[in-house]
């Protein structure tokens, strides 16, 4: 046999024990068992928004300024309502809670400051809004209640503080930037009863009321 032939049938017969060890170490098909498929789905991750805080309403977390087709939805819901404004000539600075038991009717309940430098009055009240659901943004509303105001004297001034019944009727727009957030515009007339200095009977005091703020809703599920 010559060297090129004896070359020839050492190279065939290292190809043929490669396969062969190739075949003894691959896995028997026969024999593997099937590994189970987790089927199971984990549950979704609570939307976020970039600091890490949870949304209102996590729904609106991927869609900030979306609004949702159709009537504004007030049933079940609670709001929140920091605002400033005018009363009178003063500055003053309210906190409002309201919710709504159906779609055209809220109670809300109120407490305002009024630092005057000279008294000081914390007025505060439970009123009834009264409203019609419209589609889009704008969510004109109007609004009456009673409450009582306590006047204080400041230290500058030798005088007890005095209370009075206070009663107010306006009105007021929403402008919904997102289904859980708008922003709060109102105006009211605030009449307010006690008795004047040397007179006998009851006096009327009026003062125009004007505020912004806004009102933060979340969904309470019955």
């Amino acid at each position: 046999m010559s060297a090129h032939a004896r070359i020839l049938v050492a190279s065939l017969a290292l190809a043929a024990g490669a396969a062969t060890a190739a075949r003894a170490d691959a896995p028997d098909d026969s024999l593997s068992v099937p590994m189970p498929v987790d089927t199971t789905t984990a549950a979704p991750a609570t939307p976020r928004t970039h600091d890490g805080l949870e949304p209102l309403e996590p729904a609106l977390a991927d869609r900030p300024y979306h609004l949702s087709p159709g009537d504004r939805p007030y049933l079940h819901r609670l709001s929140f309502s920091p605002a400033v404004g005018m009363l009178g000539n003063d500055h003053l600075y309210s906190l409002r809670v309201a919710y709504s038991p159906n779609t055209w009717l809220a109670y809300e309940g109120s407490i305002a400051h009024d630092p005057n430098h000279e008294v000081h009055a914390i007025f505060h009240s439970l009123s009834v809004i009264v409203r019609r659901p419209l589609p889009g943004r704008f969510q004109p509303y109007l609004t009456g209640g009673y409450g009582m105001t306590v006047v204080l004297p400041s230290g500058a001034i030798a005088a007890q503080s005095v209370t009075k019944n206070v009663l107010t009727a306006g009105g007021g727009l929403e402008w919904f930037i997102r289904d859980d957030l708008a922003l709060r515009g109102e105006l009211r007339q605030a009449t307010a009863f006690g008795h004047q200095p040397n007179h006998e009977g009851m006096a009327a005091y009026d003062y125009f009321e004007q505020t912004l703020g806004l009102a933060f809703y979340r969904t309470l599920r019955p």
